[in-house]
């Protein structure tokens, strides 16, 4: 979804509005929320909620007190109070969803050190140091990384966001282990000539914030809708049967994705109804050990210690039926009794939205060459038994030629 700034243009290339972050309609940017009670008005006598939100660089929200009842509208840039001085941002939510928003995330409207103020509508002076501002972090970057590999500090400077007065400037970096940067913002101070403030995130929030195309070819969760980070562990990919190649398993940010625990609830519950892969069958026959399961077909695939080439496939039903008498110590004749005869269902390998079958229209001209090949040799062989042989009678004529006769003379 994008604004109409931000449309392709005739070659079919994006184009860009080049706002860098402050598009007016608020409608490209990641992490944007829809204002479905836009249209509709408040009850007679509600005064509307005086929180608002506010987006800043990378997806940064924070929520602030309009207390000079200033007429907010999505997209409008405001000046916000600040630790020091004041910051630039932009709104993204006003109204009756700001404070169902502060209730999920456990903020409290009275509390003045987590909830700041909105001093005013930002002015074009202000939005001039703000773009000004930002035209430098990129290369400052670049130095403070060529910084910290001078010092060899085992960290990464991921990202620089200045705040809105140009007054301080907030340097993200990670690190595996604790690191000594005292020296580091001594040298930031002297050159870049700002205050610095220095704060590690994680390998996810890394990710987060500068975004990127994950394996699946879209863009990553983490930068455009998820917000909360849950924990990914490898039983997650052990239950769904994934196998545990980190290459495969890993995102961008080198952790596990977290997109493995999307389904995981899913697989949780159709493995209620599965037995234990470790339990055995007892049969008169033999013990059976399980090799395979199927989670959505609801099949497992036993075989006789001994005979590990030969699989007997088997529902969940009847799996836990025997596992239910050989509790009774009771043991069933064989499993081929209870093998579930199913007949699978042969699909064609290449199928199209059309629906044709294997045979696709790109094979139909190959045989129909093959028959015009077989045409030609036939034709070919026909014409040469109708061809008169033109050269056997001379052969004949030289043969049946009558011998010289002698020349008397030359005696």
């Amino acid at each position: 979804m994008s604004c109409k700034s931000c449309s392709t243009e005739k070659d079919g290339q994006p184009k860009g509005c080049k706002n860098n972050g402050t598009c007016g309609t608020d409608s490209c940017n990641k992490l944007t929320v829809f204002d479905w009670l836009a249209n509709m008005s408040l009850p007679e006598g509600q005064e509307s909620f005086i929180g608002v939100e506010v987006r800043f660089k990378n997806g940064r929200k924070q929520y602030y007190k309009n207390t000079e009842n200033l007429t907010l509208s999505i997209g409008d840039v405001v000046a916000t109070q600040a630790q020091s001085g004041h910051d630039i941002g932009m709104v993204t939510l006003t109204g009756e969803l700001v404070k169902i928003q502060m209730k999920r995330k456990k903020v409290d409207i009275n509390n003045e050190e987590e909830v700041m103020k909105i001093y005013r509508k930002a002015s074009q002076r202000d939005i001039d140091i703000w773009s000004e501002a930002r035209d430098r972090e990129e290369p400052m970057k670049v130095k403070a990384r060529q910084f910290a590999i001078d010092l060899k500090l085992q960290m990464k400077i991921s990202d620089i966001e200045f705040q809105g007065d140009a007054s301080k400037a907030t340097f993200y970096y990670t690190a595996e282990e604790r690191v000594d940067f005292r020296e580091l913002i001594k040298l930031f101070a002297k050159e870049f000539k700002t205050r610095i403030e220095m704060k590690q995130v994680g390998f996810r929030q890394e990710a987060s914030r500068l975004g990127g195309i994950g394996s699946c070819g879209r863009e990553l969760c983490c930068s455009t809708w998820l917000t909360d980070f849950r924990s990914v562990s490898t039983s997650a990919a052990r239950y769904q049967q994934l196998s545990l190649n980190p290459l495969k398993l890993a995102g961008q940010c080198g952790k596990l994705k977290c997109c493995l625990n999307y389904e995981l609830d899913a697989y949780l519950d159709a493995l209620k109804d599965f037995p234990k892969t470790d339990t055995k069958l007892y049969t008169e026959k033999g013990t059976a050990v399980c090799q395979k399961t199927d989670i959505f077909k609801g099949h497992m695939w036993f075989a006789y210690e001994g005979e590990w080439m030969n699989w007997h496939k088997l529902t969940t039903t009847q799996a836990n039926e025997i596992i239910a008498l050989n509790k009774k110590k009771e043991k069933v004749a064989s499993l081929e009794e209870y093998a579930s005869e199913l007949i699978e269902e042969v699909k064609s390998e290449y199928e199209n939205v059309v629906g044709q079958d294997s045979l696709t229209r790109f094979d139909s001209p190959k045989r129909k060459n093959k028959r015009r090949n077989n045409r030609g040799k036939q034709k070919r062989t026909e014409n040469k038994d109708k061809r008169p042989q033109q050269n056997q009678p001379k052969k004949k004529q030289q043969r049946n030629r009558p011998p010289k006769p002698k020349n008397n003379n030359a005696k």
